[in-house]
């Protein structure tokens, strides 16, 4: 059976709430809540946590290891090349990409996910193309040949800083989605990106019940539809904020490609 694994990435840079993955909800860090729901997504091996190799980030692979994590420290900023390696490293034959900001995972929705590329109906599966669950339920699983390859062969910023691009725009990839509930359930934001983010999160986990009882996503669901001031706190905030960002890089990048193959063949004065 080939070897199953989920690949979290953490880092303690980020633009808009720097460490978040090490802040407190409930008792323990954003990055204990979301490695213990990964290992107990149906199917899976092991869990590593991909880490960039700076001594800025030691304390979040010591985090990783305390929480029963394999570790994997590659690029901080070519994500994509960190998560190639973390599949050599660890043996992985099909990966699972969960981000560590993502404390709500539901790891049955991940379980199904993941069996759509063990189950080879396709090589490449998410539950969020197009968007129809809560933003911070989402999860991706790939065959390790098409991430290795991905990781030869993709060029632009956007396909290194957010792993899969390639994979989603492929014409050779196999592709499939999981389905959510849609409807008002996919304007609700479950990650944590602003310091906004954090205080819901902090809100919702207060009503959650213990242990695994609220970690189908049915639970908080039901919790912010019953309070509905609670999605107001973090409201506002799309989706691709950071795929947007990335655009702009593309756009730069391809201009500089374009320059200079233009000045290489003289068409430049």
């Amino acid at each position: 059976m080939a070897r199953r694994v989920v690949i979290v990435q953490a880092r303690m840079g980020s633009t808009r709430l720097p460490g978040k993955v090490m802040e407190h909800i409930a008792g323990c860090t954003v990055l204990r809540h979301v490695l213990a729901r990964c290992r107990a997504i149906p199917g899976i091996d092991a869990v590593c946590c991909a880490v960039p190799r700076g001594s800025g980030d030691d304390g979040i692979a010591t985090e990783a290891a305390a929480c029963g994590a394999l570790i994997s420290r590659g690029s901080e900023t070519d994500v994509l090349d960190r998560y190639a390696q973390a599949a050599r490293e660890t043996g992985a034959e099909v990966i699972m990409r969960v981000t560590s900001d993502c404390p709500v995972l539901d790891p049955q929705i991940a379980g199904q996910v993941l069996q759509l590329v063990t189950g080879h109906e396709a090589d490449y599966a998410c539950n969020n193309m197009p968007p129809s669950f809560p933003h911070g339920l989402d999860c991706e699983a790939m065959s390790n040949a098409w991430l290795q390859r991905a990781a030869q062969e993709a060029r632009l910023p956007s396909e290194r800083e957010h792993v899969t691009p390639y994979l989603r725009t492929h014409p050779q990839v196999v592709r499939k989605n999981l389905a959510g509930p849609a409807g008002a359930a996919v304007d609700y934001r479950w990650t944590l990106d602003t310091p906004d983010d954090l205080r819901f999160l902090r809100a919702l986990f207060e009503r959650l019940p213990p242990g695994e009882a609220g970690w189908d996503y049915r639970v908080p669901l039901a919790i912010i539809e019953s309070n509905p001031l609670l999605a107001t706190i973090n409201a506002g905030c799309g989706r691709d904020a950071g795929r947007r960002r990335s655009a702009v890089d593309d756009a730069t990048f391809l201009d500089a490609v374009f320059t200079k193959r233009a000045t290489d063949s003289g068409g430049l004065r």
